[in-house]
C-alpha cells in the first residue's frame, strides 16, 4: 500500500478520503486556496499545501502546481476526488509522466469515456442502446437548426465534454434553439474549456439509474448493483438510493453485464460509473460514463458492505480485486441527500456566508459525509454542496423514514440551504410510491414548495412542538415571578390546564395543554384530537426538539421570529403565532399591516459574478425576458425581468462581482404597488 498520497479536491470528499487513508495507515497531504485555509479537510490531513487565490482556475485546477505539491512532500499517488481535475486526462498523463500514481482510470479511458460523443460511438460499436440523435459536434446554428428538424422537439443540447448538468438545455421548439446554443456553448467553455455541442432526442419522464463498476489491472471487472438518481433539479441530482425500485434482477444483471463490457472495451481500471435513462416501457439507453468516484457512491457502500475509496486505493496500487461478482449482495436498502448552499425558494440560486450554527443528526443507521462546520464560510467560487446525508434500513420504508428524521435535525445556521426541501421530497406520497422521474421535482413542487397542501397529521405534530416550547417558556416566566408575589388573600390554586389558540397559513388551530402529574408527560389536544407528549427531557438544545408523540419520538427544528416561532418538520416549514384565548380576542381588533408598494429597482438574488448584461439605458423590456446573467458555484443562471417597462440605469456590467441584494439596473418608472 501506498506509503503518502495526496488529494487534490477540498471539502467532504477531501474528508472522505482521509477517512480511508487513516484507516490503512496511508499518509495524506491535502491542497487548499486563500478561502480553504480553515476549512476541516486542512485541519484533518497530515500535510497541507498552500496552492494559490480562491478562484479554482488559479488554485485547484492548475495542473502544474498540484503535480509539484505531490513530488515536493515525497507523495506516491493522487487522489483526485471529484470535479476539479478528476476527468481531466491530460491531468492524469501528466501524474504518470512524473511518476506518480493516478488513483483512477489511465488517461486513454479517460479521453475516451469522459468524452460524450467518443462514448456514445464506443458504445454503439459494442452494441450499447443509445438515445437517438447526432454524435457528432455542431458546427453551426445552422447545421444544429438541420439536426433538430430531423430529430424533433423536443431535443436536448448537451457538452461533449463536463458532468454534472452543466451547459445542458432543453429546446421545446425552434425559436428556443439559437438563444439555448449560445448559452450552451458559454457555460461548457467556462465550466470545461470545450464548447462542443450535440443534440439529441429528449426523453419524456425517464428515470436515472447509474451502475457502480470497478477494474483492476489485471482484466477482473465487476459491477455493485445500481443505484437511482432520478430526482434532479437542472440535472443535478438531490436524492440517490440504492437499489432502484425500477429494476428486476434480470434487468440489474443485463445492465450491469452491459456496463462491464463497455469497461473492458475502453481498456478501463479503477472505480467507474455507467450511466443510463430508463424509459417508461423500460428500454435503457447509455447516458454517459464518469470515469471516477460519484458524489453518490456512499449509497452503494452501505448496502454492499464495499469501501470503495479503498478498492481504489488497492487497485491504483496493482492489487487484484479481493471479490468476484458471485460475492456481491444487495442487503438492505440506502438513501442519500445532497445538502447544498441553495435556496429553494428562489429557483436554487446559491447562498453564501458564515455557518453559525451546526448540528449533525445522529443515529445507527446515520451516515453524514460533510465538509464545513461552525465558522465555516461559503463562498461563490466552488460547488454549493456542503454534506451528505445517508440513511440505512433493511428495507426502502426503514431507510426513507430513517432520512426524514434525520433531516429534521440538522440544523445549519447562517446560510439558506435546502435541508426542508430534500425532506419534502423524501416525504413527498410519489416519492413513498417510489413513482420517480428526472421530472420529479418540475411535476411536484413549484418554488421548492410541494404542490399538495401538507398532512393535517404533519401539522398536528408542529403545533404540539410550538405550544410545548411556548408553553414550557410561560412557565418559566411565571416561576420567576412567584417570590415577588404577594401572599394576600391565600396561595393561588393551580391551573389544571391551559388553553392556546395557534394561527399558521394552512389555518387556526386550538391547543389544550393538561398536565399529568409527570413532570415529564403530558395529555394534549390539537382540535380535538388527544395526544400522549412526553418531553424526555424536555430538550430544546442547538435549537432541535425532540418530542415523543403517542409512543413515537419524532425531532423537530424550532427557533423564535421576533414574536413568533417557525418550525420545520418533514420538510414543512412554518411560521407560527400562538396567543392565549384572551389575546385571541383582542387579535380580532387590531388594524391590518399596509402593502408595502414594490421598487422600481431589479436586485441581485444571488452573490456571484456578472458574465453578460443584455439590455441598457433606454430598452423596453417585457415580464421575463433575461437581462442579465450570473455566474456563482461553477453555474450560470439568468436573471429576468420581473415586469415589462422602461429601463433606467444600469449598475451592473460584466466581471463585476455583485451580493445578494445589489442593484442591478433601474426601472424609468415605478411599478404600480399597493
Amino acid at each position: 500500500m501506498f506509503d503518502k498520497i495526496l488529494i487534490a479536491n477540498r471539502g467532504e470528499i477531501a474528508l472522505r478520503v482521509i477517512r480511508t487513508c487513516r484507516k490503512l495507515g496511508v499518509g495524506t497531504v491535502a491542497v487548499y486556496s486563500d478561502v480553504d485555509f480553515r476549512s476541516p479537510h486542512v485541519r484533518e490531513a497530515d500535510e497541507a499545501v498552500y496552492l494559490g487565490p480562491a478562484p479554482a482556475s488559479q488554485s485547484y485546477l492548475v495542473k502544474e502546481k498540484i503535480i509539484e505539491a505531490t513530488l515536493s512532500r515525497n507523495c506516491q499517488a493522487i487522489h483526485p476526488g471529484y470535479g476539479f481535475l478528476s476527468e481531466n486526462a491530460e491531468f492524469a498523463r501528466l501524474a504518470t509522466n512524473a511518476g506518480i500514481v493516478f488513483i483512477g482510470p489511465p488517461a486513454e479511458a479517460i479521453a475516451t469515456l469522459g468524452d460524450k460523443m467518443a462514448s456514445k460511438a464506443l458504445a454503439l460499436r459494442v452494441g450499447v442502446p443509445v438515445v437517438p440523435g447526432h454524435h457528432e459536434p455542431l458546427s453551426d446554428l445552422e447545421e444544429a437548426r438541420s439536426v433538430a428538424e430531423q430529430i424533433g422537439y423536443p431535443l436536448l443540447l448537451k457538452p461533449a465534454a463536463g458532468g454534472g448538468g452543466r451547459g445542458m438545455r432543453i429546446v421545446n421548439d425552434a425559436e428556443e434553439l439559437p438563444t439555448a446554443l449560445v448559452a450552451c456553448q458559454d457555460e461548457t467553455r467556462k465550466s470545461f474549456a470545450d464548447d462542443r455541442i450535440f443534440i439529441e432526442r429528449f426523453v419524456a419522464r425517464p428515470r436515472h439509474i447509474e451502475i457502480q463498476i470497478i477494474a483492476d489491472q489485471h482484466g477482473n471487472v465487476l459491477f455493485l448493483g445500481e443505484r437511482e438518481c432520478s430526482v434532479q433539479r437542472r440535472y443535478q441530482k438531490v436524492i440517490e438510493e440504492c437499489p432502484s425500485v425500477s429494476l428486476d434482477d434480470g434487468l440489474r444483471q443485463e445492465m450491469g453485464q452491459i456496463a462491464c463490457t463497455l469497461s473492458r472495451e475502453a481498456g478501463y481500471t479503477n472505480a467507474g460509473t455507467v450511466e443510463f435513462i430508463l424509459d417508461e416501457d423500460r428500454r435503457f439507453y447509455f447516458l454517459e460514463m464518469n470515469t471516477r468516484l460519484q458524489v453518490e457512491h456512499t449509497v452503494t457502500e452501505w448496502v454492499t458492505g464495499v469501501d470503495l475509496v479503498e478498492l481504489q486505493l488497492r487497485v491504483a496500487n496493482g492489487e487484484s480485486l479481493p471479490l468476484k461478482q458471485k460475492d456481491v449482495r444487495l442487503q438492505g436498502w440506502a438513501i442519500e441527500a445532497r445538502i447544498c448552499a441553495e435556496d429553494p425558494s428562489r429557483d436554487f440560486f446559491p447562498t453564501t456566508g458564515m455557518i453559525t450554527r451546526y448540528a449533525l443528526p445522529k443515529g445507527r443507521n446515520i451516515r453524514v459525509d460533510d465538509g464545513v462546520a461552525a465558522g465555516s464560510v461559503i463562498t461563490i467560487h466552488y460547488d454549493s454542496l456542503l454534506a451528505k446525508v445517508i440513511a440505512y434500513g433493511e428495507n426502502r420504508e426503514q431507510a426513507r423514514e430513517s432520512l426524514i428524521q434525520a433531516l429534521n435535525g440538522y440544523h445549519i445556521a447562517g446560510i439558506t440551504t435546502n435541508i426542508d426541501f430534500a425532506n419534502s421530497i423524501v416525504a413527498h406520497p410519489a416519492f413513498v410510491e417510489g413513482d420517480l422521474s428526472t421530472l420529479f421535482i418540475e411535476e411536484y413542487f413549484e418554488d421548492g414548495i410541494p404542490k399538495e397542501p401538507p398532512l393535517r397529521e404533519h401539522l398536528h405534530y408542529m403545533v404540539l412542538a410550538v405550544t410545548t416550547i411556548y408553553h414550557f417558556r410561560q412557565s418559566l416566566v411565571r416561576d420567576s415571578l412567584k417570590p415577588m408575589a404577594t401572599q394576600v388573600g391565600g396561595k393561588p390554586v393551580a391551573r389544571a390546564y391551559y388553553d392556546y389558540v395557534i394561527q399558521v397559513s394552512d389555518g387556526v388551530f386550538h391547543a389544550r395543554v393538561e398536565g399529568t402529574g409527570d413532570p415529564q408527560k403530558w395529555r394534549m389536544r390539537v382540535d380535538g384530537t388527544e395526544y400522549e407528549v412526553v418531553t424526555p427531557p424536555f430538550e430544546f438544545y442547538r435549537r432541535r426538539l425532540k418530542l415523543k408523540i403517542n409512543g413515537r419520538y419524532h425531532m423537530f427544528r424550532a427557533r423564535y421570529q421576533e414574536h413568533h416561532i417557525q418550525a420545520a418538520y418533514c420538510g414543512i416549514v412554518r411560521t407560527f403565532e400562538i396567543y392565549a384565548p384572551r389575546e385571541w380576542e383582542l387579535a380580532a381588533h387590531m388594524p391590518p399591516l399596509k402593502k408595502k408598494a414594490e421598487e422600481n429597482v431589479l436586485r441581485c438574488p444571488m452573490p456571484g459574478l456578472v458574465v453578460a448584461v443584455n439590455v441598457e439605458e433606454g430598452s423596453y423590456v417585457r415580464r421575463g425576458q433575461e437581462l442579465v446573467r450570473i455566474e456563482s458555484m461553477k453555474m450560470e443562471s439568468a436573471v429576468a425581468a420581473p415586469r415589462e417597462g422602461l429601463v433606467g440605469k444600469v449598475s451592473a456590467s460584466p466581471g463585476k462581482t455583485v451580493e445578494t441584494g445589489d442593484p442591478l439596473l433601474e426601472f424609468a418608472e415605478p411599478s404600480c404597488g399597493g
